[in-house]
């Protein structure tokens, strides 16, 4: 296992010293592992908290800023954060207006999302939690009972972020997410496994000329395993998927997402065959990310995740937004 770190028991807390030293506009809580908008809550402001276990970045801290997240709580590689964690986040954030956990569905994120929100409760702050749950490969999975959440969750806390910078209540804003999460869907593609440094060996295996399709963003499982084929037919497999669930036709948001491992040229041409494909269907995308923004350490592979936009969903994308990961119009 060859890794820029320092040992593996430090790996999340030196990284996260790497975070504050990297961004002033954070403020990083390395003991407890939370990270909030430097300057402390917004009063009157509905405070967006999301979390989850390190190893996906720059999810969930890179998306902490204006527009989008005002807290991000990190767990070990892999592994969730506890509602202590969680809690401290939901603290530091609240503005009087009430706070949304937006919450990947694995199990023990909701539970201890779950866990967090009762505690808030007993404190006397209002929190209203989503559950993400877009990805299409598989119903239930070695994390999850239902669909795992995945690339949605970045459309989620993006698109919610924006109608909270805006004053919308926390009614809105927990609809608004619910909204996104609905619209959109996702489906993984792994060429290679990844190595957890505390584990020191690959996750799983592939053949030579194997890949996994419908890869969770941990390692898990997918639909099926099968020969490398060129990136029409993988751009093809993923969208059947996806239109299986929902219409790719009007105007669409639409993430080619890199799993850590996968140069930003491969990347370029798998959305170059999403968008034929999705044109081919009567669809038009109007918003676009390509690059990484939910990984698995060293993973190669892709996901694509479609959103059907409507008027406001695109105005609320195209809103300001200034977090490490993401950054336009302002």
């Amino acid at each position: 296992m060859k890794k820029l770190i320092n040992s593996v028991d430090s790996v999340v807390t030196d990284a996260l010293k790497g975070v504050a030293a990297a961004h002033p506009s954070l403020t990083v809580d390395v003991e407890n592992k939370v990270i909030t908008r430097a300057g402390g809550p917004t009063q009157g402001k509905v405070g967006l908290v999301s979390g989850g276990g390190a190893g996906h970045e720059p999810l969930h801290g890179g998306f902490v800023g204006y527009g989008m997240l005002d807290a991000a709580c990190p767990g070990e590689v892999f592994t969730s954060p506890v509602p202590d964690q969680m809690l401290q986040a939901t603290k530091a954030v609240n503005g009087g207006a009430g706070v949304l956990h937006i919450v990947k569905n694995y199990t023990g994120d909701v539970l201890n999302f779950q866990m967090a929100a009762e505690l808030a409760d007993d404190e006397g702050i209002e929190v209203a939690s989503v559950v993400i749950d877009d990805d299409v490969a598989v119903q239930d999975s070695l994390y999850t009972a239902g669909r795992r959440g995945v690339g949605a969750t970045v459309f989620a806390e993006k698109i919610a972020g924006a109608l909270a910078e805006e004053g919308g209540d926390l009614t809105a804003v927990a609809a608004m997410a619910r909204e996104v999460n609905e619209r959109s869907r996702s489906f993984g593609v792994a060429l290679s496994s990844c190595i957890v440094p505390a584990a020191g060996k690959p996750t799983f295996e592939l053949g030579d000329s194997e890949i996994e399709l419908g890869i969770g963003i941990h390692g898990e499982p997918g639909r099926t395993r099968g020969p490398m084929r060129p990136a029409s037919e993988l751009a093809a497999v993923a969208l059947d998927a996806i239109a299986a669930d929902i219409p790719l036709d009007g105007e669409l948001l639409v993430m080619v997402n890199g799993m850590g491992g996968t140069p930003l040229i491969e990347l370029y041409v798998m959305y170059e065959e999403v968008a034929r494909t999705i044109a081919a269907r009567g669809g038009r995308i109007a918003r676009n990310l390509v690059g990484n923004y939910i990984t698995s350490l060293e993973m190669q592979g892709f996901s694509v995740t479609v959103c059907g936009l409507t008027d406001q969903l695109t105005r609320l994308w195209d809103a300001p937004v200034d977090t490490p990961a993401l950054r336009w119009g302002r």
